[in-house]
């Protein structure tokens, strides 16, 4: 992260120079990153929000790992666009001057909405959590245990358990639920629409809003699979992440990637069949041209091989699914990089009569530095996480095991009273002999 802020001091320096983008491409692997960054958010929108109101009882331990991993992708990814700016001083613009008409606009809105709505999603079930700590923590003459016991009693918010405040938190976290799905679509669906209603070919699409979500969803899913394993292996929490959660999340991302699959292919396909002029020079260089070897690699290594190996039992188990996930998200990546350079340099004026670093684009030393101390940013903001506060919602947890529990008493109960009634039908000592006879 320190040589990620050299580099962005010396880009502020210099200007948007130092780096490989040109006239042509304004847009390289800043925005590229972006929009994976934020595609990777949908992860909490996915696996908590949706599961939380389908009533997926197997949720409840993966919960927080997903909504922390909203909270820091929306973070680093707001980031991402003002990194792109050559005067980032000028930031205050969009909002002095800004026209509600720009797609731009919607874009901060939507952002902005989402990542207050996902720190309120995140924060709300850990105040019980909150409070255990406050309760369970010693305090020594440390000034960071002190430190910890104050942050906890502050963020407990007052909490003691009783039945209204319980009460309190199951309401408001039933409206969370229900906003923030409808929220977290929109978000997605604005951040294709700076693309899509941009005359441009290859982003002049109708079904860039759907294609946008699947993949946030695709490549979100994948990065919670991810961050099971992790936390799983490092935090020994094979007792709640088990075997059968990984089997129930891969069939999740299975089905997913085929809806993705499915938009692939008529986001492409269309246009293909047609190859209109404009269309087709672009088409044909992620076909068979300069592009055509990452194309084909992104159609093949992470849309088509993770179904056939999703698609099996075996696939599903722990090794292999974190292998094909490690795959789905580097192909995200790469893909929102193919969705945005390839289009920049095929306008519809040909590029002509320009330097050769003009007409070619390929990230620098400075790019992949501030990007990836932005990736850095976010594993370190996971980490002190980790170590201040629960990794799994310890309530939500316990209450789980309660309701299996109680379920299995059922179930019991069921069992015993149907032994006893077909006992009845057997009984015949009340019977005459007669009638026996």
């Amino acid at each position: 992260m320190s040589w990620a802020l050299f580099c962005y001091i010396h880009q502020l320096r210099n200007g948007l120079g130092v780096t490989a983008m040109r006239n042509y491409v304004s847009w390289g692997l800043y925005i590229s990153t972006f929009v994976f960054f934020i595609g990777i958010s949908h992860s909490g929108t996915l696996v908590s929000a949706i599961l939380r109101i389908s009533k997926q009882e197997w949720r409840r331990p993966i919960t927080r790992s997903a909504e922390l991993l909203t909270f820091v992708s929306l973070l680093f990814g707001g980031i991402m666009p003002i990194i792109d700016l050559g005067r980032p001083d000028r930031i205050a613009n969009l909002v002095i001057f800004g026209r509600v008409q720009s797609p731009l606009m919607w874009d901060i809105i939507s952002i902005c909405t989402y990542f207050c709505g996902s720190t309120m999603f995140l924060f709300l079930p850990m105040i019980p959590d909150m409070a255990l700590c406050r309760d369970r923590s010693i305090v020594t003459n440390t000034r960071f245990e002190k430190f910890k016991k104050w942050l906890y009693t502050k963020m407990a918010l007052g909490w003691t358990g009783t039945k209204s405040q319980w009460h309190r938190l199951e309401n408001t976290m039933n409206i969370m639920t229900i906003v923030i799905i409808p929220v977290a679509v929109s978000v997605h669906t604005v951040v294709s629409y700076i693309f899509a209603m941009t005359l441009r070919p290859g982003w002049n699409s109708t079904v860039f809003g759907p294609y946008f979500v699947a993949g946030a969803l695709y490549s979100g899913s994948a990065g919670v699979i991810l961050g099971m394993a992790a936390f799983r292996k490092l935090y020994h929490l094979e007792k709640y992440i088990t075997l059968k959660h990984f089997d129930l999340m891969g069939r999740l991302v299975l089905a997913l990637t085929l809806i993705y699959a499915y938009l692939n292919l008529n986001e492409y396909w269309i246009p293909a069949y047609k190859m209109a002029t404009g269309e087709g020079h672009l088409l044909k260089d992620l076909f068979y041209g300069d592009y055509s070897k990452i194309f084909w690699t992104l159609q093949f290594g992470s849309v088509l091989l993770p179904i056939a190996i999703m698609s099996f039992p075996k696939g599903r188990t722990p090794l292999l699914l974190n292998i094909t996930c490690v795959i789905i998200v580097i192909g995200a990546w790469v893909k929102r990089y193919i969705i945005v350079v390839p289009t920049l340099l095929h306008p519809f004026m040909p590029i002509q009569e320009v330097p050769n670093d003009w007409s070619h684009y390929f990230p620098n030393w400075v790019e992949f530095s501030i990007t990836a101390g932005c990736l850095a940013g976010i594993f370190l903001v996971i980490t002190l996480f980790a170590k201040m506060f629960p990794m799994m919602a310890v309530w939500e947890v316990e209450e789980g095991v309660q309701i299996e529990h109680d379920r299995l008493v059922a179930i019991e109960i069921r069992k015993k009273r149907e032994a006893e009634e077909e006992a009845k039908l057997f009984d015949h000592s009340e019977v005459p002999q007669e009638a026996i006879n």
